[in-house]
């Protein structure tokens, strides 16, 4: 099943595992063949493609589309949806609007790019909290915005996204059987999950970025996995490996990058590594368009879902490497660095919560 060794081809150069799911929802040796292979991709470079994930070609294609002619309408009609007020998490941003490098302290220009974002379908049935009570967690649950320009945008979304959901649940069953739990393990941190999927143009570069300016800068993922999927042009993804080299990461046709986030590297004690990546500006000399989409689907454990190292985790003895977080907090405090000039706004609206 596993494409690869390691990370490593028959000519010694590094690659990214591709990890094949046929067959794992009926036969339990086939899912703990999958969870070994990614525990030893985890283990190595936090990275990995999987294909016969089970998600169905319509479902991919329609999103896909959809997130290709909303960045395709006009200004104003993108605008329509815009975050209402800085830091608020659903909706459109425009381009240069975030600093992916500052959510690890690191200054640097903004990104290149511009991105649509919504966030869970199903909302608590407990009135939203009021300030003071439980407004991070209400913030978490804001309203999302839809393009009343394309009509089935919002069906095509709330397909994919469910049809997210349902990998990443499968996927942390199989990270449970990896890491020697009960396959079930995850399932009450993971049954009221605060995932978000989110559209990314990164468009043509039509002269020189500043210094230091990528499409995306050089950052960690926060929660539990990320399910992406990306196109193959120029100025791409790429991975840091553990050597100190940036390893592209290619589009395997019909696959789904994963990687795992920093609450997954906390529940491992560092066994599985929340891997650093980067997008990177196209060659100046690329022939053709250089405009780039992709669709990340971010998967965040329950809001409230405490963070700390598994038992299989630690030796015996040993301390936990990271201290025990929730998950909703912890998403709220990276979230915010990542936003340019929000902070005084969000101290001032009293707002505690972002993502």
């Amino acid at each position: 099943m596993l494409s690869c060794l390691r990370t490593q081809n028959g000519r010694g150069e590094m690659v990214v595992p591709v990890i094949d799911l046929h067959g794992i929802g009926t036969d339990r040796a086939r899912r703990l063949a999958a969870a070994r292979e990614i525990d030893e991709a985890c283990r190595d470079i936090g990275f990995f493609t999987v294909v016969n994930h089970g998600v169905p070609a319509t479902v991919d294609h329609a999103c896909w589309r959809a997130a290709r002619a909303f960045f395709d309408l006009p200004a104003a009609a993108r605008q329509a949806v815009a975050f209402p007020y800085p830091g608020y998490p659903y909706g459109y941003a425009g381009l240069a609007s975030e600093t992916l490098a500052q959510s690890r302290g690191t200054a640097g220009p903004p990104d290149l790019k511009e991105s649509f974002c919504i966030g869970p379908l199903r909302r608590p049935e407990r009135p939203r909290g009021r300030k003071g009570e439980d407004e991070p967690e209400a913030f978490a649950y804001a309203d999302n915005l839809w393009p009343a320009a394309l009509p089935g945008f919002r069906a095509a979304w709330e397909a994919y996204y469910r049809a997210m959901a349902g990998l990443a649940h499968r996927l942390m069953r199989l990270f449970a059987l990896g890491l020697g739990l009960e396959e079930g393990y995850f399932d009450d941190k993971i049954d009221r999950h605060i995932s978000a999927l989110r559209a990314l143009n990164y468009p043509d570069q039509r002269g020189p970025p500043v210094p230091g300016q990528l499409r995306a800068g050089v950052h960690s993922d926060y929660g539990s996995l990320t399910i992406l999927r990306q196109e193959a042009k120029p100025g791409g993804l790429e991975v840091l490996t553990r050597e100190g080299d940036w390893l592209p990461v290619p589009d395997i046709p019909g696959g789904y990058v994963v990687n795992i986030g920093d609450l997954m590297a906390t529940w491992t004690n560092d066994r599985w590594v929340s891997t650093l990546h980067r997008v990177v500006n196209p060659p100046p000399d690329a022939a053709g368009s250089t405009r780039r989409q992709s669709l990340a689907f971010f998967h965040q454990p329950n809001w409230d879902a405490e963070i700390r190292c598994l038992p299989t985790c630690l030796a015996p003895g040993a301390r936990p490497y990271h201290a025990a977080v929730t998950s909703g907090a912890y998403l709220m405090s990276k979230f915010r660095s990542t936003l340019e000039s929000i902070d005084s706004e969000l101290e001032d609206s009293d707002l505690e919560g972002a993502r």
